[in-house]
C-alpha cells in the first residue's frame, strides 16, 4: 500500500493520524505530484485534516526533548527520498516509548533524520547570508533564491524583523512560490508572469527602480577594488560560499 498526500507537513501529519486510526502499514508514503503509478501496489489518498494534524503534532511535541522539538519538521523540509517513511518510523517509536527517543543514535533511521535536519538548518543559515535584494519601480525589494531545501518559511521572521519598514518579496524560483511583506503581514504568493530571469533571478532592467542598476555596478566595483588579487583563494571562497549561490550575488557577477 502506498499512501498519497498533498506534499505539505500538515498533510503528512494527517497520514500519520490515519495510520494509527485505521491501523495502516504502508509500504511507502509519497506526495501526489511526485507519484508514478506502480502495478503491484494499492494507493490510498489521504486528505489533509488540520485538526488531525494538530493533534498528532501536539502529541509528538510532548514526546521530544525541548531543544530539538522541531526535528520532524526540519527533516521533512529536506524532501529527501524516503523521508516520510523514516518520519513515520520515528513517530511510532516516539509514541510507544516512555522516554524521548530522538537521541537514539543507534537507530539508523533516526540518525538519518537528524542528519537531514542538520542539512536543512545549514541551508537556512546560508540563505540569511546570501539573500540579495533588488529595488523595483513599485518600491518592492525583490530577491530570488534557489535553496537546495524548502527553507523559505524558516527565514521569514528574520527578514520581517530586520526590514519591518520596507516592502519585500522573497521568491523561491525552484519551487515557484514566495512570500510578500506589505508592511503589515507576510503572505504567500505565486507569480504567474515573471519579470525576472528564473536562472539567476535578475529583474528586467525596465522593472528596476531608477538607479538600482547603477548601485549594483557600484557594489560590484567596490568588491572588485577591495579584492587583493595576489591573495585570491577560490578554493576557500567555495568552501565558505558554495558556487551554486554565486549567480544570485551582484558582487560575484563583475563584468
Amino acid at each position: 500500500m502506498i499512501l498519497l498526500y498533498d506534499g505539505t507537513f500538515e498533510g503528512f501529519l494527517s497520514v500519520v493520524f490515519d495510520c494509527y486510526a485505521n491501523k495502516l502499514t504502508p509500504t511507502d508514503i509519497c506526495p501526489e505530484e511526485k507519484f508514478q503509478s506502480a502495478l503491484f501496489y494499492d494507493t490510498v489518498s489521504v486528505a489533509t485534516n488540520l485538526e488531525h494534524s494538530r493533534r498528532v503534532w501536539s502529541s509528538w511535541q510532548k514526546k521530544l526533548t525541548r531543544n530539538i522539538n522541531q526535528l520532524p519538521f526540519l527533516a521533512f523540509l529536506s524532501a529527501e527520498k524516503g523521508i516520510e517513511m523514516q518520519l513515520l518510523h520515528f513517530a511510532r517509536l516516539s509514541f510507544s516509548s516512555p522516554i524521548p527517543v530522538d537521541g537514539n543514535y543507534g537507530d539508523e533511521q533516526i540518525l538519518s533524520i537528524r542528519k537531514a535536519s542538520r542539512r536543512v538548518t545549514q541551508e537556512a543559515a546560508r540563505m540569511l547570508e546570501f539573500v540579495r535584494f533588488q529595488l523595483t519601480k513599485d518600491g518592492i525589494y525583490f530577491s530570488g533564491i534557489k535553496p537546495r531545501y524548502d527553507v523559505l518559511p524558516m527565514i521569514l521572521r528574520h527578514f520581517k524583523d530586520r526590514f519591518a519598514d520596507q516592502k519585500w518579496l522573497i521568491y523561491d524560483v525552484k519551487r515557484d512560490y514566495g512570500f510578500y511583506y506589505n508592511l503589515q503581514s507576510v503572505d504567500e504568493v505565486t507569480i504567474q508572469y515573471k519579470a525576472f530571469n528564473v536562472a539567476d533571478s535578475k529583474v528586467r532592467s525596465d522593472m528596476l527602480e531608477e538607479g538600482e542598476a547603477m548601485y549594483q555596478r557600484m557594489w560590484s566595483g567596490y568588491c572588485r577594488n577591495i579584492t587583493i588579487m595576489d591573495r585570491l583563494n577560490l578554493k576557500c571562497q567555495k568552501n565558505h560560499m558554495p558556487r551554486r549561490y554565486w549567480k544570485f550575488l551582484p558582487e560575484k557577477n563583475v563584468g
